[in-house]
Order: C-alpha cells, then structure tokens, then sequence
C-alpha cells in the first residue's frame, strides 16, 4: 500500500502563497488519483482539491478557484497543492489523500483509501 506525507505548511500572512507537497512511498502514485482536504478548527473535513493519476482532470472547491493549483510529479512520486492569495478562512490541517484508479479524481472523502498525517496552515489577518 502505499503511505502518504504531507509538508510545506506553515505561517503566513493575509495575500500569501505556500506550496504544499504530498509525498508517496510504498507505491508509485502515478496509479492514483490524489485529493487534498482541509479542516479548520471545530469544522469537518472539506474538499479543496484533486487530480487524475495522469494529471489530465483536476477539480477544484469554488472557495479555492483561482487561487490554488493541483499538480503532480509522478517522476518524483509527489502531488503539490500551489495556495496563492491565502486568506484567514483557508487556515487549517490540510490533508492529501490518495485511491488507486485509471481515469477519474474524486471529491468525497469515502471515495480515498490512503490519507496522510496532515500539515498545518495558518493565514495570519
């Protein structure tokens, strides 16, 4: 199976940028279709982003349209989370999880499998 690591959070201000990246080991990711979630303080889990296992299909949340790009590197084994124009209500854990497909990316939780541990996100006012 394959595990999943996410990094590049951190402490930013209003109108910033971080790039968030999911690393993969056990498995090449180049099979699965990756999600990022997020959760903020006492709220459930959201969709923010997800693509393909080729990269040819992303979708995105409509809070984050725009601002954030979805990509990947499957050479490298890794999904990156570009977060531009970040705003106080983008804070929280962000997730990346990831399903073993062929064509398709998902937007519901119950459609992962594999879930990394998270990395924190914090936009300053």
């Amino acid at each position: 199976q394959v595990q999943l690591v996410e990094s590049g959070g951190g402490l930013v201000q209003t109108g910033g940028s971080l790039r968030l990246s999911c690393a993969a080991s056990g498995r090449t990711l180049s099979s699965y279709a990756v999600g990022w979630f997020r959760q903020a303080p006492g709220k459930e889990r959201e969709f923010v982003a997800a693509i393909s296992a080729s990269g040819g299909l992303s979708g995105y949340a409509d809070s984050v349209k725009g601002r954030f790009t979805i990509s990947r590197d499957n050479a490298k084994n890794a999904v990156y989370l570009q977060t531009n124009i970040l705003k106080p209500d983008d804070t929280g854990v962000y997730y990346c999880a990831g399903r073993e497909t062929s064509h398709w990316y998902y937007r519901q939780e119950h459609e992962y499998n594999y879930w990394g541990q998270g990395t924190q996100v914090t936009v300053s006012p």
